[in-house]
């Protein structure tokens, strides 16, 4: 008995032997439908090979270039709009856009005044901490929404209620 046994009717058989003839066409097929560095192509071809692997079985081999293709056009689209959304600091400062917090040190009574914020956002119930976090780093609410699976107005509410409950614990303390 093999430990590998053949796949049943109708999967694609042999992934190494579709790879080495299908690789190079994949790749060619997913940078004419997206416009992308070559780093997130070819990550989002080794992601298409990856699932393959798991869905083999699944998969009929006259089908598998398709299916190879629109799986890796949906990852590459995927990886660019996480890039692009992504701020790279060393391309800022490349730029010459120093951030404020680089150019002058803060003060002792910013630091503290910083870290009794970020106090009270640890306070939040860890829902609305995310919300404030994401929000934070520059995420509209619409990619929280999406990030988090939830509609924008979820999303508005968990921040309302965030800000509603810090404010009333500045108020008690």
């Amino acid at each position: 008995m093999t430990l590998i046994e053949e796949p049943s009717s109708g999967g694609v058989g042999d992934v190494g032997e579709l790879y080495g003839s299908l690789a190079r066409r994949l790749e060619q097929i997913v940078r004419l439908d997206v416009r992308a560095s070559d780093a997130v192509i070819e990550d989002a071809c080794q992601f298409a090979w990856c699932r393959l692997l798991h869905h083999s079985h699944r998969v009929h081999r006259e089908t598998v270039m398709a299916w190879l293709a629109r799986t890796a056009v949906h990852e590459a689209f995927k990886l660019a709009r996480r890039d692009r959304r992504e701020l790279s600091l060393n391309v800022e400062l490349e730029d010459g856009n120093e951030p404020e917090w680089a150019i002058a040190p803060a003060t002792p009574e910013q630091l503290l005044e910083r870290r009794e914020r970020i106090d009270e956002v640890r306070g939040l119930p860890p829902r609305q901490q995310r919300f404030v976090w994401l929000h934070a780093v520059g995420l509209s609410y619409t990619e929280i929404g999406a990030h988090e699976g939830c509609t924008r107005r979820t999303v508005d509410r968990q921040l309302m209620l965030a800000r509603q409950a810090i404010r009333d614990g500045s108020r008690s303390g």
